[in-house]
């Protein structure tokens, strides 16, 4: 049984409002009309104080480093990241919504990869090697840097995989000169059905995608590094999206991914947002150079610094876990380009409008004004802002009330 459904006598003594006194006045008519169902409709029920259980406790998403040395050695296999420990959830998990996973494929040999119940989203990304993935809708060609997208298809054409469910993808390696295998990573958003306890409906919900590496690198390339007004940027980076997901701009309706890439001897200021980001570090620190690496923490100071940080530095191929609503800023101390692959499960959050992605810079500048933004986006973002800022002009004398007095 999942600890979230286990209350102890002193945590119900505390927690749980239970007032005869003060019942609902359709208590007794409730209790009746349960008088003839064969169903115990009243003990699940857990009834919690609101100012102590608002906020309950919960264990963090940890910081966590999986090196490439993982995917560089051994058999052909699939390697998850499985925090569901940490998480407590009684399904393997990355994140709350995400799974991520290395997978190694020797060379001239196949692996299957699949998921147990459903997932609306996969992504595989080629760290190393060339080789095929066959699926459902196709077989795909790929080189390093390369990345493609895969739907829930549905259920009713044939397999690909022998031993797998519709999800299955059966890859090979063809050449891998370096360690003998060629390495994905392999990220999908099944954790996030599995505590809804649902199945994707037959709709596709977008269509397979492929973005070359050639394309994507030849984009970030294009992007000036410079700003209107002179200054250097503070990141240069280019978000992946589908055109079924035009408003989110989002890889696909729940997943969110960056190719992102920090100058030599240069910083990325801190920032933080609300979900969780999984980074893979395409190229980080050279072998013996200097460093490439990510400093978080909860806070910042008054300049915009990242207090008390953790700092992860980046291998080539390796991953770490930024927990949400960590500030964390990127490093390069190296004389060559980093890249960073962040996958998020952000694309939930953009459709909620609970992202909340902020910059420092403008954090602080805010609180030095006597300011602190509570929205969760910034009104000069949205659609109806300037709407929403004349009547908020108006009614500056008092404040708005909506409904009946």
């Amino acid at each position: 049984m999942s600890l979230a459904w286990m209350v102890s006598p002193l945590a119900a003594a505390e927690s749980l409002c239970v007032d005869s006194a003060h019942a609902h006045p359709n208590a007794n008519k409730t209790a009746a009309w349960n008088e003839n169902t064969t169903v115990a409709w009243d003990e699940p029920v857990r009834l919690y104080e609101y100012s102590s259980n608002a906020n309950p406790r919960m264990t963090e998403v940890p910081i966590r480093v999986f090196p490439p040395t993982m995917h560089q050695v051994g058999p052909s296999r699939v390697m998850p990241f499985d925090l569901s420990g940490e998480l407590e959830c009684d399904y393997p998990a990355t994140t709350p919504n995400l799974l991520a996973n290395f997978v190694r494929i020797v060379e001239n040999e196949q692996l299957e990869t699949g998921v147990s119940l459903a997932a609306t989203s996969q992504t595989f990304y080629v760290i190393r090697g060339n080789g095929h993935s066959r699926t459902r809708n196709g077989t795909v060609g790929w080189g390093p840097g390369d990345m493609f997208v895969l739907p829930y298809l549905g259920d009713e054409a044939d397999p690909v995989c022998t031993n797998a469910g519709a999800q299955c993808v059966v890859h090979s390696c063809v050449n891998e000169p370096a360690f003998g295998g060629c390495a994905l990573y392999w990220v999908h958003d099944e954790p996030m059905l599995q505590y809804l306890g649902v199945r994707p409906s037959k709709q596709v919900r977008f269509e397979p995608a492929f973005y070359s590496a050639a394309a994507m690198s030849e984009t970030v390339q294009s992007i000036s590094n410079i700003a209107a007004d002179g200054s250097s940027k503070n990141r240069r980076g280019i978000l992946l999206g589908n055109a079924a997901t035009l408003q989110t701009r989002t890889l696909t309706p729940t997943l969110w991914s960056l190719l992102n890439t920090i100058g030599p001897k240069s910083d990325q200021k801190p920032h933080k947002h609300n979900s969780v980001a999984l980074d893979l570090a395409v190229v980080g620190s050279a072998e013996g150079g200097k460093p490439v690496y990510t400093r978080m923490g909860r806070e910042i100071d008054s300049n915009g610094v990242v207090t008390e940080p953790v700092v992860a530095r980046w291998e080539t191929g390796g991953v770490f876990v930024t927990p949400p609503g960590w500030w964390h800023s990127h490093h390069n101390e190296g004389d060559e380009d980093a890249w960073v692959l962040p996958i998020q499960d952000a694309g939930i959050y953009t459709h909620q409008r609970t992202l909340d992605i902020r910059f420092a810079d403008e954090e602080v500048a805010r609180l030095h004004a006597g300011r602190s933004r509570g929205a969760t986006i910034d009104v000069g973002t949205t659609m109806s802002s300037e709407n929403l800022y004349h009547g908020l002009q108006h009614l500056k004398a008092g404040a708005m009330t909506i409904g009946s007095p």
